[in-house]
Parts: structure tokens; sequence; C-alpha cells
């Protein structure tokens, strides 16, 4: 990457506040950028390393100060999609691998699409279809009549279990399940639990991203479906007969339970978790580590376990974080109510009476 100053600021809609000639050569964080690095400050509490940053430039917000007259900036209103733009364009990651290596185990059955490319120790089984430019790479494994769309980049170590459909523009990360087993089973008389067949597939639909070691696990009947625009962090498991709406987003540790809908443009944050077989709104946030116990109708914000609104939430912990002072001031009206009544007891009308 090497960039002149304003051509990066005229490439995100930015100005230079500086000499718009400078040549930078590396986008890095700001507390670690060195001289000829273009770093960037959206979120205030990096704010502090402004004034020690070793950065030729620095994109930022309209709301912070420039305190420094020995560096440029590139001013934005939007530094977070600025930075973003440059990483996307001038960052992305080259992909090394290119045609179908010799060692690949593929189906003669099999459908592979145009300019396709296929890395070591791939197996691909038969009824399989790889739509064009797509991207598999080493040691995954693709098994009976699985369907992958155009301009797909699966990653090594993936495992796509058979009759699972994968849209077009999707990532996944490596070590990541599709269609692994759903968590069925039934005691019998006896209390022994039998397997019960998970016969259904899972559906990831276009633009999806799924990160590393994640189970996405196939319907018992049907299909668990990831719809269009959904990110998946990390260790998420998301179980069978699951509906994840489009573009939802859900962070690391997540767990959703058999047969629970999620709606569009929702938020769940890390170590979430969700009962089986309820149904959440659309545009619903969940705070980290929160237990979703019931359905969640309204739009909004909930965190807490059980998940309840935000702000009554946040009301009901800070109760419970006082509760022994409360539990003190308790004892001390207690005592207050217990002499006033002995005083009360005492009086010679109270006596008469």
């Amino acid at each position: 990457m090497k960039i002149k100053l304003k051509d990066a600021a005229d490439f995100v809609g930015g100005v230079v506040i500086g000499n718009p000639n400078l040549e930078i050569s590396n986008l890095a964080k700001i507390e670690e950028a060195k001289e000829g690095d273009l770093t960037f400050l959206y979120l205030p509490a990096y704010e502090k390393f402004l004034a020690t940053t070793s950065a030729t430039a620095i994109i930022i917000g309209t709301e912070f100060k420039k305190t420094r007259n020995d560096i440029a900036y590139i001013e934005v209103k939007n530094p977070h999609a600025a930075v973003q733009k440059i990483i996307s364009t001038f960052l992305k990651p080259k992909i090394n691998i290119s045609g179908i290596d010799t060692s690949a185990s593929i189906d003669p059955s099999a459908k592979i699409g145009n300019n396709v490319t296929i890395g070591k120790n791939v197996v691909i089984s038969s009824g399989c279809i790889v739509g064009d430019n797509s991207i598999i790479h080493h040691n995954s494994v693709l098994m009976e009549n699985v369907k992958i769309g155009t301009n797909c980049l699966i990653y090594p170590t993936i495992t796509i279990r058979e009759e699972c459909i994968i849209g077009n523009n999707v990532i996944i990360h490596s070590n990541t399940c599709i269609g692994s087993d759903g968590f069925g089973y039934l005691p019998d008389s006896k209390g022994v639990y039998e397997k019960i067949p998970q016969v259904g597939n899972v559906v990831i639909e276009d633009d999806v991203e799924i990160g590393s070691n994640v189970s996405i696990d196939r319907a018992a009947l049907g299909s668990t479906i990831i719809k269009k625009g959904v990110k998946i962090d990390n260790l998420v498991q998301i179980a069978h007969n699951v509906v994840i709406g489009e573009h939802t987003a859900i962070a690391a540790q997540a767990g959703i339970s058999g047969s629970t809908k999620i709606g569009k443009n929702c938020m769940i944050a890390g170590q979430a978790g969700f009962v089986g077989h309820i149904e959440v709104s659309d545009r619903v946030i969940v705070g980290a580590q929160s237990g979703v116990s019931k359905p969640i109708s309204k739009p909004g914000k909930y965190r807490g376990s059980p998940a309840d609104d935000m702000a009554t939430q946040l009301r009901t912990e800070a109760h419970l974080r006082n509760i022994t002072s409360y539990v003190e001031k308790i004892k001390k009206l207690e005592e207050k109510i217990a002499s006033l009544e002995r005083k009360f007891n005492d009086l010679p009308e109270s006596k008469g009476n």
C-alpha cells in the first residue's frame, strides 16, 4: 500500500489538514503506528494516544480536537467507515492457491463451475454443485449433494455435510461445520436416550459470513436457515431448525437452541443464550451474557438473565448491587420501629387501654 494523503482523503470523502502530498505506506493502530503509517481515531477511549502516536497521518472524526501540528489529518464524519473502506480496497488478503490441486478428491458426478479454485486434500462427494469463481481451501470436505453458489470463499478444514445449500458470496472460516446432526434424543421407558434421526439440511443464503469453529446443526425435518447478509462470529452454536433473519449479527460464544426464530437486523452480543421454540422480533439488541428465556415481541434493547428491557434491567441490577446496604438500612429501620413500639407501649394512655 502506497498512496498520497490527498488521494486517500478523496477516496474516503475527507478533508486534509496538513501536507496533502505526504505519502503513506501502511495502516496501523494509533498506539502502534510508526512514521509512514496512516492511523485512525474514532473512539474516545483511544484519544489518549493522540499525543504520543508516531503516525504520519490520522483519519479523525470532526468531534476530536487536532492538538498536534507535526502530523497531518484526514477529517471525516465517520472514521470507522473510512478505515473499513481503505482496508477493503488496499489491504484485502490475497488468496495464493489457484486451480484444482491434484490431491483433491472430486466425485465424477460433482459439477464444478468456471474459475473455481480447490486446494490440497479437498474431498467433494457425489452430486455436489460448486458455482463460478468460488475458492475451497485445503482439507475441506463437501459431502453428497451439497450446493455452493458463486464467489464463495471456503477456508481450510471446513465440513459441509450432505444436502446443505450455500448461497452466493458466502465466506466460511476454518474448522466450521455446516450440517452437523441436531441434538435430538428421546428417552425410552428405562430412561435410555434414543437418537432421533436428523434428516433435514442447512440453507445459507447470499452474502453470509461465518466465523471459525461455528456449528450449525441440520434440521430434524426441513431446514435450519441462515438468511441473507447474516454475520456470525467465532464459536457460535446454532441448533436444529433455527432461523436467523436477514442482516442479523451474532457475536462469539452465543448459543441458540432448537427451533428458535431470530428476526431481521438483530444484534446478539457475546455469550448470549436463547432457549428453544421462541421467536425474537426484528431490530432487537441482546446484551452480552444475557439469557433469553421467553419470546421478545417488540424491537429494543434487552439484557440480563432472564433478559428484560435494558432500562428496567439496569435499574434492577443497580438495586441488586446495593442490596447489602439495603439490608443494613432495613435492620436499622426495624430497630427504630421496635424502639418506638416499646416507647408507645410504656405510655400511660397505652397501658390504660
